[in-house]
């Protein structure tokens, strides 16, 4: 079983999201950090939830848990963090797989990056997920459909309108670094909207749900060995 942490949000998640267990063809738990909403983890870059999520994690270990994921890419800056207070493996954020995509591509090519919010994805959430600081990014319009629902909450969901805005933000992306070979989607609530991506911009797309399902096969199976900071 994989936990994940969850933001404080309020709208629906829909299959492809990795806040919806129908995403995952394995057995997940969540576990909701009451506060830390994407007002304060995001736009507020706050680190005063870091505690209640190494709390939340720990309880879903001990639910049996063999890996902790989480539902926003800006919890990378908390990789580290996390993975030290942690027995278990821990993936927080698709940004990790910026390195990775980026090794596989031809030299004169760059991973790209379409997020939820381009002014909060600063060089330190890019540190923290080892990620080049010159990578492109491009954010959803924050007055768009797609940024006011993650941000304020809505009762339904439009998906023609949250495709469309990340859509759009991925073919700016493109249109202004022509260099860009391939793109990894930010938000873990982006997946749902990967096919309507590659459609538009031909490129390889790479978002949170896969890199969650693939750190999930590579753990399945293993055990917690060793209670943190008993190695040495």
């Amino acid at each position: 079983m994989l936990g994940i942490l969850t933001l404080d949000t309020a709208f629906p998640r829909i299959r492809g999201d990795v806040g919806c267990p129908e995403t995952f063809d394995f057995p997940v738990k969540y576990a909701t950090i009451a506060g830390a909403d994407p007002e304060e983890v995001v736009h507020r870059a706050s680190d005063a939830a870091l505690p209640l999520f190494v709390e939340a994690a720990r309880r879903l270990v001990d639910e049996g848990c063999i890996g902790i994921a989480t539902t926003c890419g800006f919890l990378a800056r908390w990789q580290r963090e996390l993975a030290f207070e942690l027995r278990v493996p821990v993936m927080t954020s698709s940004l990790l797989l910026i390195p990775f995509v980026g090794s596989t591509l031809p030299w004169h090519r760059k991973v790209g990056v379409v997020t939820y919010s381009a002014a909060a994805l600063t060089s330190a959430v890019l540190g923290a997920a080892a990620a080049p600081l010159d990578t492109p990014v491009e954010g959803v319009d924050p007055a768009g459909y797609f940024s006011q629902t993650i941000r304020h909450g809505a009762a339904h969901l439009d998906r023609t309108r949250m495709a469309a805005d990340v859509v759009e933000a991925a073919q700016r992306l493109v249109a202004r670094h022509r260099d860009v070979g391939a793109i990894v989607l930010e938000c873990a609530n982006m997946p749902p909207y990967r096919d309507a991506v590659v459609a538009a911009t031909g490129l390889p797309v790479f978002d949170a749900a896969q890199i969650v399902a693939s750190f999930y096969r590579g753990i399945a199976g293993s055990s917690p060995r060793h209670p943190g900071h008993d190695l040495w």
